[in-house]
């Protein structure tokens, strides 16, 4: 740089006019707002204005933070109410109302030209339950949805299976024994693809559910944080303007004190609740009905394998593996006359988790299932003792009604478990309607509040600036 003799250096970049270091744009507003909120704190009327800003700030943020949780709360304890269990329950539904197409298509086939009208009747209204299901789920699913695999493979498949039994009939009915291997074709394809499809699909909704469950019973730990920190803040105000001024009492701090409190207090009296009502929702009806559901599909799968080895008419050991396995499912390989606390399997599960209401049915299924097995075992001794395959067929299933055979004591399972479902999902409503509403109601009361207490605070601090003109 050059420098004339005498002078002042030359101004150059970074430097102002006559050598000085020039000052950035933003460092002198800084420093100005600094400056000036120094000056207005040095005085006692400067601290009450910024002890105002500072409490309207924490109350507003309070009740808007307070608010805006419960809203968020309120939100998922409505989708758990009006869509994921709703979505949970008919997914449950499609997979039981193929299950029991499958079961009743193969009880008709049986019975052939005696079958009755309320056998066909059955099936096909299984079927269009399945169908419309499959379409309201599909429609209120998004894209994205780990759902729409399963939905799609449904989708497909449920016409194909569908038409594979009406050949099945058809062929039977002509006397064509090439009907009995469409139907066990049929019943292939529906217990390897669409039944896992469709437990599938209950296995992500039901993931779908758990998720609301948790949002709608969150804790807002926010809220209760910033609840601390505005009442920390109002005491200590208020403590400075007694030992400053010797009057113990402020009439808008105090309010807004009240109102703070007021506002934590509806939101933990709401929280304890609404939480109280979702968990019995959950332990009196979704989860008991998860594990009436499971049981409910292992009665229809013991009762189509049942059926298909008559189909088959002892050609193969398949299906009565098949009922092994699925009775084992059901209740594990307990003994007629066993407490049910000693048994395992998806019953005396059902029968533990169910609430008090839904239990006697549940426990009245359990005995209907021994005497189905009871039942069974004969026709089976009759099969394989006696060698007498239409004794033991007129044993499992006959078209009439009374008739004391296997298929009348499925029903009678089948009905027990029904009516347990109808009690368990009745009890999930009662318990988890309204819940969302309390919670949205808390958040309009805890905003509402919140203005409270900033306006509150505001005229309090006021009131002590008047005393300054």
């Amino acid at each position: 740089m050059l420098v004339k003799p005498g002078g002042p250096p030359a101004a150059g970049p970074g430097r102002a006019p006559g050598g000085a270091p020039a000052r950035r744009p933003g460092t002198v507003v800084a420093t100005g707002v600094r400056a000036r909120l120094a000056q207005a704190t040095r005085t006692a009327p400067g601290r009450l204005r910024l002890a105002g800003v500072v409490l309207a700030a924490l109350t507003v943020a309070f009740g808007g933070l307070t608010a805006w949780q419960l809203e968020t709360r309120a939100q998922a304890a409505d989708r758990v109410v009006s869509y994921s269990q709703p979505l949970s329950r008919d997914a449950a539904e499609i997979h039981r109302n193929l299950a029991d197409a499958a079961t009743t298509a193969a009880t008709g086939f049986l019975l052939a030209g005696a079958e009755p009208k309320d056998v066909r009747d059955r099936y096909e209204q299984d079927l269009a339950t399945a169908a419309k299901l499959v379409a309201e789920a599909a429609a209120r699913t998004t894209s994205t949805s780990p759902a729409q695999d399963s939905l799609a493979r449904l989708n497909q498949q449920l016409p194909s299976y569908a038409g594979l039994v009406e050949t099945a009939r058809a062929d039977n009915r002509q006397g064509i024994p090439l009907g009995g291997a469409y139907l066990r074709y049929a019943s292939e394809q529906m217990q390897t693809v669409l039944l896992p499809a469709a437990a599938e699909l209950a296995a992500a909704e039901n993931q779908e559910l758990a998720a609301d469950y948790a949002a709608a019973k969150s804790v807002p730990w926010g809220a209760y944080g910033l609840a601390v920190v505005t009442l920390a803040a109002l005491v200590w105000v208020q403590l400075t303007l007694f030992r400053r001024t010797n009057r113990v009492f402020n009439i808008g701090l105090l309010g807004a004190t009240a109102a703070v409190l007021a506002g934590a207090l509806w939101l933990t009296v709401t929280g304890l609740t609404t939480n109280a009502a979702l968990k019995r929702s959950d332990s009196e009806g979704a989860t008991p009905l998860r594990a009436l559901n499971y049981a409910r599909v292992d009665v229809l799968t013991a009762r189509l394998a049942e059926n298909l080895h008559f189909v088959a008419r002892g050609s193969t050991t398949k299906y009565a593996d098949q009922w092994t396995k699925a009775t084992e499912h059901l209740d594990g390989a307990a003994v007629k006359g066993d407490p049910l606390e000693r048994r395992s399997g998806s019953l005396p599960e059902a029968v533990r988790l169910a609430p008090t209401a839904a239990e006697s049915s549940v426990r009245n299924a359990v005995e209907q299932f021994d005497e189905w097995h009871d039942r069974h075992d004969k026709a089976r001794k009759l099969e394989v003792d006696d060698a007498d395959y239409q004794g033991a067929l007129d044993a499992t299933v006959t078209a009439t009604a009374d008739a004391q055979t296997a298929d009348a004591a499925f029903s009678a399972t089948d009905r027990a478990l029904a009516r347990a479902a109808d009690i368990e999902q009745d009890r999930f409503e009662q318990a988890a309607k309204g819940t969302g509403g309390d919670l949205r109601t808390a958040a309009v009361a805890a905003a509402l509040l919140g203005l409270v207490s900033a306006a509150a605070a505001l005229r309090g601090l006021g009131r002590r600036l008047a005393e300054y003109r």
